[in-house]
């Protein structure tokens, strides 16, 4: 019984090899061929039953063969779309931009053109992440419509460098948003640069009512934890950007913290003031006391 047993598995083993090998045996028996019709004829086989990888392979070795004839072009389409089915984007994106400079007047090099940039979107990584490829594939994208500006995929690249904007833009809230985590003096004063520039570079932020709000909190702290001499001069530019988010939001959900923000700054400004004047006194009395006359001086510090 056993070796019965043992005879069939051996009988089955062998018929699956022979079956794998076969297969294989064929696809070898093609690249080895220098039939190059039959080749580029099975090459388009694999390609529409989705066989990309083996499709590419003969694409691949093809190309130098048909260079300069009236297939290559449809080679050059085909090596293109296998890469970007087996989402190797780099290789994709690199044959579709060959395609269009090699055949500038094709019907299809719009297309291509396209595709070539659609390829440095889907690099795009996540907002967190270097955002080189987003750039990179806002160029691609907006060539494209600078290019085919009647073209039906003209809209869908505007809506693509859309996303990529907002990418962009997220990026930037939150590395302002970061400095403000961090909770030191320095990170404050770093919060409200990289905030402005955010608001510069994107006017229409959607992010607006938080990045005013956060100007406001972010400038405050960064008074609160200045020498007193500096607090007057910093509480006052606090006051300004709560000025300008009062009148951008007057409905805000953050209205009752920032009021509460402003009388704050307000007191501590008057506070200063007063400390200063008696440190002023103070030291008038010393030179007076001492029969000397000496400039004010304030000690140099970057807080």
């Amino acid at each position: 019984m056993f070796l019965k047993n043992h005879v069939f598995s051996l009988i089955i083993g062998i018929f699956l090899l022979t079956g794998f090998s076969s297969c294989k045996s064929k696809f070898e028996k093609i690249r080895a061929s220098n039939n190059i019709q039959m080749k580029y004829q099975e090459a388009v086989k694999y390609y529409e039953k989705g066989k990309y990888s083996k499709a590419l392979t003969l694409f691949e070795e093809l190309v130098a063969r048909y260079r300069g004839t009236a297939e290559a072009e449809d080679l050059y389409y085909y090596t293109s779309y296998a890469s970007y089915r087996l989402k190797d984007y780099i290789s994709a994106r690199y044959h579709f931009k060959q395609f269009a400079d090699n055949y500038p007047h094709s019907a299809r090099a719009e297309e291509a053109r396209f595709m070539s940039a659609y390829c440095y979107y889907l690099e795009s990584p996540r907002s967190n992440l270097d955002q080189d490829n987003t750039r990179k594939a806002i160029e691609q994208l907006q060539l494209f419509v600078n290019l085919y500006p009647e073209s039906e995929k003209a809209k869908e690249a505007g809506d693509l460098i859309q996303n990529l904007r907002d990418k962009l833009e997220k990026k930037a809230f939150d590395n302002a948003k970061l400095y403000y985590n961090m909770g030191l003096p320095d990170d404050y004063r770093a919060a409200v640069i990289a905030l402005e520039n955010v608001l510069k570079e994107y006017p229409d932020t959607k992010h607006a009512e938080e990045i005013e709000y956060l100007l406001v909190k972010s400038q405050y702290l960064f008074a609160d934890n200045s020498y007193p001499h500096r607090q007057e001069e910093r509480f006052n530019q606090m006051l300004d950007y709560y000025e300008t988010f009062e009148e951008n939001f007057p409905e805000s959900k953050y209205s009752n913290e920032v009021k509460g923000l402003r009388a704050s700054a307000e007191r501590k400004i008057a506070s200063a003031i007063k400390l200063m004047e008696a440190d002023a006194k103070a030291r008038k009395k010393r030179e007076e006391e001492l029969g000397v006359s000496t400039p004010g001086t304030v000690p140099v510090e970057t807080n």
